[in-house]
């Protein structure tokens, strides 16, 4: 059963707006929170100390977004190639993402301020990796899922974007998951988190406006 049209774009529109919250949310605050350097901290232990709850919430919400996005894009994916698997995929990665908030990450290297630069890790703090991961390999999978459905449509810059999101992501995720605390690795992190974010947003914004075209061209008949 598929949302009426208009359930659909809302549902888009949720989807379409998930990155651009988290990326605000996560980077106001590390700017802001004092003792928070990109350099050296991930984006995770922002979900420590006083103010530990708005990078909690930011993960809830945002999840909640995915998902709803994940909803709509049920309906607009009516057959080919990822129909089934890509909503299921991103549900997933919005599943990570509450997970990764309900399970708070371990504080570390010196964050939040009077923190040691090594803590052992806790249950959440295993529980927040193990979700984060679950949720950064099925948005992988839904990237290159999607790249296959586009080339299929006749869409190659769709397709080579889609791909290019995915590996990219997996080389970020591969880097970080290495326990490097090099600059470079958690920096060019940040920047694969952002790439990926905005291909989120891409793609909903995309099938948002295809829908409405054929919503218009159906309404001229």
């Amino acid at each position: 059963m598929h949302a009426p049209e208009g359930t659909a774009r809302t549902l888009l529109k949720a989807g379409f707006l998930a990155g651009p919250v988290y990326l605000l949310a996560g980077y106001s605050q590390a700017v802001l929170r004092e003792g928070f350097d990109i350099r050296r901290h991930a984006l995770s232990l922002l979900s420590n100390g006083a103010l530990g709850w708005i990078q909690i919430s930011n993960f809830v919400l945002t999840g909640l977004l995915v998902i709803a996005g994940a909803f709509g894009l049920r309906t607009v994916l009516r057959n080919g190639r990822g129909q089934a698997w890509v909503p299921v995929l991103l549900t997933t990665y919005g599943i990570g993402l509450i997970g990764a908030g309900f399970f708070i990450a371990d504080p570390g290297m010196g964050f939040p301020p009077g923190t040691p630069a090594s803590t052992s890790m806790s249950r959440s703090g295993l529980l927040h990796f193990v979700f984060g991961s679950l949720g950064f390999y099925a948005l992988i999978a839904a990237c290159l899922m999607l790249a296959l459905r586009f080339r299929t449509e006749g869409r190659p810059g769709l397709a080579l974007y889609s791909a290019a999101s995915g590996i990219i992501f997996l080389a970020g995720c591969i880097a970080i998951a290495s326990g490097s605390t090099s600059p470079t690795v958690i920096v060019g992190f940040y920047a694969a988190v952002t790439w990926i974010w905005v291909w989120h947003a891409v793609v909903h914004g995309t099938l948002l406006r295809q829908g409405q075209v054929r919503e218009r061209a159906a309404t001229t008949l």
